[in-house]
């Protein structure tokens, strides 16, 4: 098959070669620069004389009368098949090249062949460690989009410019267009084989991948608020008077499009239970694509696409209706306000260290009563106190009721009085269902060997998410850390939530994984709590965000370090890095060299977006740290709302474009001065 593509590919750019010159001058001006950029792609990817004839019949096909309007039509429609025709060629040559880079792999684990590492500029100013993962037009066509990115006009309405151009071109004149710029730099490709040659490069310049179906609804603001506010509020009603009701977690329509004011972070909005299981069968899919374990792909991986390193970042609030979340939510926080009534101080259940008998004497008076009796045989406790009020792990395993769960003792009169407002039979079945959701992709995960980031929401979702993702932790990450929670470190309480559950998980004798982030949903949570008058959960400044990312991530070094001094397997905690600031990144090698953590450890990693901060990324991947870049794909047209979130995003952080143009001007100018323009990437370096 491969022998029989070649043989078209050389056949058709002698038809390709034809169609231009029968074009006419409609070949001229920028459109012969496109055929030219065009021609010079495939020229680096399939070998034959027909490209080089192509390549040739392009500067003397332009030439002539004005086509008519068929021949044109004509041209054009041949001019995409061929490419095609060309680009399936081309993709033969990389999936070959590909099961020749694994084979070779896999013989220097087995050889002990010392992979090739490189010394790292912790300023990272070297643009050659930067980019040579990099042909010389990724370059240009990087430069290109952030210059772009940089017009507040051309960002501001990049949605509605790209649907316009749509419309005008076309699809697929419009799907090569993306392709040339904003689709090939920021995603990796349409489905699970196109990205292969993708992981494949990343992986030899010491790279893995964090997967991610990047495709998202594009749906108006009218839509998502009325799915939102459906979504969120319980068909049962609440016939309980409830004085203890927080604001914060409850829906208001001013804000019931979750998208409002947050550009870095994709948004899911309920539509009904099909939904939430076809988005369990893409996190499904994603995992399978990061292990590569499909038994018809007959090429070797025998440690998978990403040799066992992979992971795929997945969303709750994909998995089922918000409203659970929400109430969740509400239970956690209201549970922590009934403790302090009850034995003073602040904090987590976990941070009071009460014991059984403590709880029995605030309940003296009342003792004998049969439901308090049966409170105090639920709750989860150790030597050093309690843990948990309340059965997390029969909630968790699905057979537990949510209305009968959150129930807790008056002291003075015994009478059980409910955390959580009232929840109706469906919503019991559909909130079963969102756990049984998770629980098959973290069992699928832990098969695969392959991890799983539970990203950060909003924090009117979050206890729940934090504390549902703890138990999955509890319940698969036994023997290595399957299961990641996510932390924003922007919000004020970030550093003694990641210390409670730091502590749970030493309690309990799990491994602990984290992704510290500074978060998606600044301006937003701001917002929200000046309309709807609770205390702003967001530090003050971008400073204090600082400060706290680096206090909470001393810490778990800290903790990491006591491990390894003892004795004890260090990688019992495992954290992201996840950051584009370079002094972040800076800081956390810094404290890593001072305490004596280094990257064989496999205890610290770092992780960027593709198409962001390669200046990072790389120099770390290939002097021997574990980086990660997050790799969204999907077909073109469904990626536009990820794709102007990027665009938004690089907005934002002009410092950080300012320094990757210059850093990449200065390596195109260094090809061209050194000849190097057709450059193309070789790596030898092996993820750690």
């Amino acid at each position: 098959m491969a022998q029989l593509r070649s043989w078209n590919a050389s056949r058709t750019t002698f038809k390709f070669a034809y169609y231009c010159r029968s074009a006419g001058s409609f070949c001229s001006g920028s459109r012969n620069g496109f055929l030219g950029g065009v021609t010079e792609y495939y020229y680096n990817n399939v070998n034959g004389n027909g490209v080089s004839c192509l390549k040739r019949s392009l500067h003397t096909s332009c030439t002539g009368a004005n086509a008519s309007k068929s021949a044109v039509l004509h041209w054009q429609n041949s001019l995409l098949s061929d490419v095609r025709c060309l680009h399936s060629a081309a993709q033969d040559k990389q999936a070959q090249v590909s099961v020749v880079d694994r084979t070779q792999h896999v013989q220097s684990k087995q050889e002990g062949v010392k992979p090739q590492r490189d010394p790292l500029d912790v300023s990272f100013n070297d643009p050659i460690a930067a980019f040579k993962s990099k042909t010389t037009w990724e370059l240009t066509r990087a430069y290109l989009v952030y210059m772009i990115c940089t017009s507040e006009k051309i960002v501001e309405h990049n949605m509605t410019l790209m649907k316009w151009t749509n419309k005008m071109l076309g699809k697929r004149l419009f799907t090569a267009l993306m392709k040339a710029t904003f689709y090939g730099h920021f995603v990796a490709g349409e489905d699970q084989i196109k990205i292969i040659p993708t992981l494949e490069r990343l992986r030899s310049f010491g790279v893995k991948p964090i997967l991610d179906y990047s495709v998202e609804e594009d749906i108006t603001q009218e839509e998502a608020e009325k799915r939102e506010v459906e979504s969120s509020v319980s068909s049962a009603g609440d016939n309980e008077k409830d004085a203890g009701a927080l604001p914060q977690y409850h829906v208001d329509k001013s804000f019931a499009d979750r998208r409002y004011k947050v550009s870095s972070a994709r948004t899911y909005f309920y539509l009904n239970e099909a939904t939430c299981e076809r988005n369990m069968e893409i996190f499904i899919k994603c995992l399978e694509a990061v292990s590569d374990d499909d038994a018809k792909d007959p090429r070797p991986a025998p440690d998978g696409a990403t040799f066992g390193t992979g992971i795929t970042a997945i969303k709750l609030t994909a998995l089922g209706r918000p409203q659970l979340l929400l109430q969740l939510s509400e239970v956690i926080m209201r549970t922590r306000k009934y403790m302090e009534a009850l034995v003073g101080g602040q904090g987590n259940v976990l941070t009071h260290h009460k014991t059984i008998k403590d709880l029995e004497k605030y309940y003296a008076s009342v003792g004998d009563n049969k439901d308090v009796q049966q409170f105090l045989q639920n709750v989860t406790s150790d030597k050093e106190g309690i843990l948990h009020l309340f059965p997390w792990s029969g909630i968790v395993d699905e057979n537990s009721q949510l209305s009968e769960t959150f129930r807790v003792p008056d002291p003075l009169t015994g009478q059980m009085r409910r955390l959580i407002s009232q929840i109706s039979p469906k919503e019991e079945e559909m909130f079963r269902n969102m756990i049984r959701r998770l629980n098959t992709i973290v069992k699928t995960a832990a098969e695969l060997d392959v991890r799983i980031m539970v990203d950060a929401e909003q924090t009117y979702f979050q206890p729940a998410i934090t504390r549902i993702t703890l138990e999955m932790m509890r319940k698969y990450n036994k023997n290595k850390a399957i299961v990641f929670n996510t932390y924003q470190c922007y919000l004020r309480e970030t550093f003694r939530e990641v210390v409670t559950d730091l502590e749970q998980a030493s309690r309990q004798g799990f491994y602990f994984g984290a992704k510290l982030v500074r978060g998606a949903y600044m301006d937003q949570e701001r917002a929200r709590a000046q309309a709807l008058g609770y205390a702003d959960p967001v530090n003050p400044n971008y400073e204090a965000t600082t400060e706290m990312y680096h206090k909470t991530l001393a810490e778990c070094l800290r903790r990491i370090k006591v491990l390894k001094d003892c004795g004890q397997d260090a990688r019992k905690i495992g954290i992201m890095v996840a950051s584009h600031n370079e002094d972040t990144v800076r800081f956390a090698i810094e404290n890593m060299k001072s305490i004596g953590i280094s990257p064989e450890d496999k205890v610290i990693c770092f992780g960027q977006l593709l198409g962001m901060c390669d200046y990072i990324t790389f120099p770390l991947g290939q002097a021997g740290y574990s980086a990660y870049k997050y790799i969204p794909y999907g077909p073109v047209e469904e990626v536009l709302p990820y794709l102007s979130r990027r665009a938004q995003e690089n907005k934002g952080v002009l410092k950080k474009i300012k320094k990757e143009k210059r850093l990449l001007l200065s390596e195109i100018r260094r090809r061209l001065f050194r000849g190097q323009l057709f450059y193309t990437p070789k790596g030898n370096y092996v993820p750690i």
